[in-house]
């Protein structure tokens, strides 16, 4: 059978990124791309997931338990939260692009279902180092803005992986709290700078397909003392 093609449904500009966002569409497949790079495919769901259930393990014991999201993308790490917390929890979400939570309640709502009327889920639509400004605010942070430390989609991301706005997210953790990495590759000097903003790092190769494979993909999870 020929391949479908893909149907692109929407472009927009990313607030100081180099390239538009683009929403592609081909049957039930959903893609959005940054020019010519697939940021998230709605077959390829695993290694997001595993971003929020990974860091569900290292915070599972704090009381009322407060996740940040950075990048709403296709909801999967999103929705693989919701599954593991518990009902105390609080969940926010930053999304730079407000095209992207447009898109999340119109062309992909069959992708998001009810996601985005949970009572525990706050969405903001900010970058999501501007809600990193804050001493203890969350147990988790989790961040898949880019296409890792180095692979960004948007230059002024290049902060949140630096020395400097490692420990600004290093204060914004609880004791005992976790910072949670996606990316699309390992990097030796991102770790070396997470150990020297004072964290203590595990790294965990995941796959884009989860058990079925797919993708190699990274996840860095540093832990607050």
């Amino acid at each position: 059978m020929p391949v479908k093609p893909w149907t692109l449904l929407d472009t927009v500009s990313v607030p100081g990124g180099e390239a538009d966002l683009r929403l592609m569409r081909r049957g039930t497949e959903f893609s959005i791309m940054a020019g010519a790079t697939s940021l998230m495919n709605s077959r390829m769901s695993g290694s997001e997931e595993a971003l929020a259930s990974l860091s569900w393990e290292r915070i599972s014991k704090q009381p009322k338990p407060h996740m940040l999201i950075g990048g709403l993308g296709m909801g999967f790490t999103l929705r693989a939260a919701q599954a593991l917390l518990p009902a105390d929890a609080k969940i926010t979400v930053a999304e730079l692009v407000p095209a992207v939570v447009a898109w999340a309640r119109g062309p992909m709502a069959e992708v998001f279902g009810e996601s985005l009327s949970d009572p525990r889920v706050t969405i903001r639509e900010a970058d999501v180092g501007a809600v990193l400004n804050g001493e203890k605010l969350f147990d988790a942070i989790l961040l898949d803005v880019d296409n890792g430390p180095e692979g960004l989609t948007r230059d002024s991301n290049d902060k949140l992986y630096t020395v400097s706005g490692l420990r600004r997210t290093l204060r914004a953790l609880r004791d005992g709290g976790v910072l949670a990495v996606w990316s699309s590759h390992t990097s030796a000097p991102f770790t070396k700078r997470l150990v020297t903003a004072g964290f203590a790092v595990e790294e965990v190769p995941v796959r884009a397909r989860g058990k079925s494979g797919g993708e190699r993909h990274h996840i860095w999870l540093a832990r607050k003392a």
